[in-house]
């Protein structure tokens, strides 16, 4: 599998949301996320936002707005993404402060990792913990 020589995650989770802008400030505010950028159409729809987490991102835009990618997403369920977070006690307190569905509280597993799991506004599935499994030999 390639990566990028200059140490650029190479996946990228994509989401669509119905209310874009919304998921955008749950996911900056809290849980922690940096708005890196963000192209709105005419018409205010998030035509494509980058939000990053660490040395990781993700992509996100608005649905309804058409194309091959909003086709294929139309009927897709919630999608579940994981991200590697340094305090989970922490990341966690702040999520509860700002009024986030958390479905497991930070808890430690025996794999090693200690997470926790929250629910976004749209129904996608966000876990924070600490297992960052070694990709490179």
């Amino acid at each position: 599998m390639a990566g990028t020589a200059d140490g650029r995650p190479s996946i990228f989770p994509t989401l669509l949301y119905a209310d874009a802008k919304a998921a955008i400030r749950q996911l900056t505010e809290a849980l922690g996320f940096t708005e890196l950028s963000v192209y709105e159409g005419e018409d205010g729809a998030v035509l494509h936002a980058e939000l990053v987490q660490g040395n990781g991102a993700v992509m996100v835009g608005s649905k309804g707005r058409g194309g091959v990618f909003d086709s294929a997403m139309r009927d897709a369920g919630p999608a579940g993404v994981y991200v590697v977070v340094d305090d989970v006690d922490a990341h966690h307190r702040r999520a509860v402060d700002h009024g986030v569905e958390i479905l497991m509280p930070p808890t430690d597993q025996d794999y090693g990792s200690r997470d926790y799991m929250a629910r976004d506004a749209e129904g996608n599935i966000w876990s924070f913990g600490t297992y960052a499994p070694q990709t490179t030999g």
